[in-house]
């Protein structure tokens, strides 16, 4: 069963056609009977209200399909930036793949973003070239874009016959034929016809560097090429199986998804070249209580584990949790084991799903995904399975949110169900967090972008009912240290009529920008209780959050426990915790503190005649031009930019370029802000 399945998702860029395609992959495999259009509102997969409105996918929508007697289960993934969190999660879930690419644009900003993140979890990929059918489409350009970018080694499996207006299919480089699809039954016919006497030349040069490509790695091609022997058809197809598992090549196609072109190639690749569960390394697992790296086959027949990747709110069910198995079988009615939680679940009830409907299922083995119902504790990241096995499934990283804003329910009886409201959002997106400002009892809302929080606060009126006023957007900035400080606290006081002490020397140290904050003890004594350094842990990983000065959180900040001063007739954890929570203040107030502010990559795709207006906008906003890259129709501008200058850009930049400029923006690093809290936004 493994070797017939396939977990894929579908990962582009903002509008290259991520979700049209998916849309054709399930007409043409018999999941759906009519094509749903993004610009109708009627994509299957783009399911919410608000998908349907802005015409743009917020959450990743899974579904299950058939095709050749294979199981594909399909992810499709947000475009937008703001959403890099649905992406991530997904990615780190799927054994393969479908980039797509626009045939105009080629490699745009959030192509980037999406192909480093595939990168981090090593998931092969091949690539679909979409809209060959648009004024500008270059097929070889895009092919090219995408090995200069990332150093891949790109192999075209087809090559089009035509492009732009011209476009009217393919060239099968496997088969060597000609393939056209027939308008009138919407793509589903498809004509093959061998290659025409003008296109042989071309062709044949394309099949030889598909041939050099994976004879590299063959001897049995290589020979067979030198003796100008007839390559059988299933040696070619091995080896370019083998080669895009082990990503030594990334194989193109390509197509024009919204008038059904390219498609059924496309998925006979995802089932030909991309691996089953089985055929990808174990995944990497950390044994609680061996404490050593443990591989986790994909196994049937093994321990059941699985990582839950999503969390999603349903009215009437609750908490859906998306779950990949990595081994063994779950079945309905189990009780499983949250290893990281150290806490018992039930799962009531097991469902496969399509988009935002379902069809429950009996259990769920090694390899597949499903969604789970019951759990109440389990968040994004969470690795279930069984006390007698507690392995720990590798974390997903999230980045920070950089901006935020100030909700305040309209009336107080709100007040209760807004705050229940926002755990069930941060539940679901760990890119969107919430927290009561201590001294103005306000609620701030943190998230990735303008239109992150915008799609999030539309739901809290929209889906949950919650009449909320929201205040201007604000930048969340960020505290860390600049010298190496050691500071000893003590802490003594008269608890309840029985006197309560305790000490510790600390060493706070600044460590390299993005590095995160980390906590050593260096003072291990058998006398004391570990209990004890456990209450000092806590302690200051929680005032990494409640910062130094501003009270916003730490970053890049390394404490050293250097020594403990333990009685064992006064001391207490809750003594230690104290001592520990103001010997973090005071050292860090002695470390010469510094307020960090977001910086943003900032890139605007830009028609040539607007490039001036479009980097005197960033320049104005004290950004920096880092390059500009030429492309056939469109020139992009590569700049960096602080966070708390960059709101209204959108109207800005649009207003100088006539509405033909459009740019992406996600979060590079923080950096120094001069002047403190004075030129605070």
């Amino acid at each position: 069963m493994l070797n017939t399945m396939r977990n894929i998702g579908i990962m582009a860029h903002i509008d290259a056609g991520k979700t049209t395609t998916t849309e054709r992959i399930l007409f043409y495999t018999g999941k759906i009977h009519r094509i749903g259009e993004i610009d109708d509102g009627m994509a299957t997969m783009d399911w919410m209200a608000q998908e349907q409105e802005r015409g743009i996918t917020i959450q990743s929508a899974a579904t299950t399909t058939y095709w050749l007697d294979h199981q594909i289960n399909i992810i499709d993934t947000p475009g937008h930036v703001d959403f890099t969190a649905e992406v991530e999660r997904s990615l780190r879930v799927l054994d393969g793949a479908v980039a797509v690419l626009c045939a105009v644009g080629g490699v745009q900003p959030q192509t980037e973003t999406v192909w480093r993140q595939a990168d981090q979890y090593r998931v092969p990929r091949v690539c679909f070239v979409n809209k060959m059918d648009r004024v500008g489409a270059d097929f070889f350009a895009a092919m090219a874009d995408v090995g200069a970018k990332f150093g891949s080694k790109c192999v075209a499996l087809q090559i089009p016959i035509g492009q732009g207006g011209d476009f009217e299919g393919v060239i099968d480089l496997v088969d060597m034929k000609e393939i056209r699809w027939d308008a009138e039954t919407e793509g589903e016919r498809m004509d093959e016809s061998p290659i025409a006497e003008s296109r042989a030349a071309e062709a044949g040069e394309w099949r030889e560097r598909l041939l050099d490509a994976v004879s590299a790695s063959s001897d049995e091609i290589t020979e067979l090429i030198l003796e100008g022997a007839e390559i059988p058809r299933e040696l070619v197809l091995a080896e370019i199986r083998r080669a895009t598992i082990a990503r030594e090549i990334v194989p193109f196609l390509c197509g024009a998804s919204r008038r059904n072109l390219g498609i059924q190639p496309l998925i006979d690749a995802v089932v030909r070249y991309l691996p089953a569960p089985d055929e990808v390394p174990p995944a990497a697992g950390f044994h609680v209580k061996k404490e050593q790296e443990t591989p986790v086959p994909c196994d049937v027949s093994g321990v059941p584990l699985g990582l839950v990747f999503k969390i999603q709110h349903d009215r009437e069910a609750g908490a859906l949790c998306y779950v990949r198995m990595y081994s063994g079988k779950i079945k309905a009615g189990d009780q499983v084991y949250n290893v990281g939680k150290k806490k018992r679940e039930r799962v009531n009830r097991i469902l496969r799903m399509h988009s935002n409907k379902s069809d429950p299922m009996d259990s769920v083995e090694a390899g597949d995904i499903a969604a789970f119902i019951g759990f109440k504790t389990a968040q994004t990241g969470d690795t279930i399975g069984s006390e007698g096995m507690p392995i720990l499934l590798e974390k997903m990283h999230f980045p920070e949110p950089v901006i935020s804003v100030a909700v305040e329910p309209k009336t107080l009886s709100e007040r209760d169900k807004l705050k229940d409201t926002l755990e069930i959002l941060s539940r679901e997106d760990p890119t969107f967090t919430s927290r009561e400002d201590s001294e103005t009892g306000q609620l701030i809302i943190s998230g990735m972008g303008e239109l992150h929080l915008d799609v999030l606060v539309t739901r809290m009126v929209d889906d949950f009912k919650v009449e909320a006023r929201v205040g201007n957007p604000q930048v969340t900035y960020r505290e860390s240290v600049t010298k190496t400080v050691e500071h000893s606290e003590s802490f003594r006081k008269a608890i309840g009529g029985k006197e309560t002490s305790a000490g510790v020397t600390l060493k706070v140290e600044a460590l390299p920008r993005g590095t995160g904050n980390s906590f050593r003890n260096a003072c291990r004594k058998a006398q004391v209780p570990e209990a004890v350094f456990e209450s000092i842990e806590r302690a200051i990983t929680s005032a990494f959050s409640s910062g130094i000065q501003y009270g916003y959180p730490c970053v890049d900040v390394g404490v050293t426990l250097l020594a403990v001063e333990y009685d064992e007739l006064t001391s207490t954890s809750f003594a230690f915790e104290a001592a520990a929570s103001m010997g973090f203040d005071e050292a860090c107030r002695k470390a010469d503190p510094e307020l960090l502010e977001p910086v943003m990559e900032v890139d605007i795709l830009c028609p040539k005649d607007f490039v001036g207006e479009a980097m005197s906008q960033v320049t104005q906003r004290g950004g920096i031009i880092s390059s500009l890259e030429s492309k056939p129709s469109i020139e992009v501008v590569h700049a960096e930019a602080p966070m708390a200058k960059m709101f209204g850009f959108s109207t800005a930049l649009r207003s100088v370029t006539q509405g033909r400029a459009s740019f992406a923006m996600a979060f590079s690093h923080f950096e120094v802000k001069k002047g403190g809290l004075q030129s605070f936004s």
